[in-house]
């Protein structure tokens, strides 16, 4: 999948969930990719973030996502 693609729906996401606070709101983004991602499109926003190609993400996303690599489950 196309990476913009994939910044924009996890900025949407985030956009979503931010009202939480950061701490929750980044839990529940990370729950969200989980449950709702395809492993491809996990395995590629957790290789552009780590690798900092990942330009313009939401700063809550970023977070769930870094979250979601180190759980080595992405």
């Amino acid at each position: 999948m196309n990476l913009e693609k994939l910044v924009r729906m996890a900025n949407q996401i985030a956009g979503f969930f931010a009202h939480e606070g950061p701490e929750r709101a980044t839990a529940s983004i990370e729950d969200h990719l989980r449950k709702f991602w395809d492993p491809r499109m996990r395995a590629e926003i957790v290789a552009a973030t780590r690798d900092g190609r990942a330009a313009g993400l939401h700063p809550l996303a970023s977070a769930a996502i870094e979250r979601l690599g180190d759980a080595k489950t992405a």
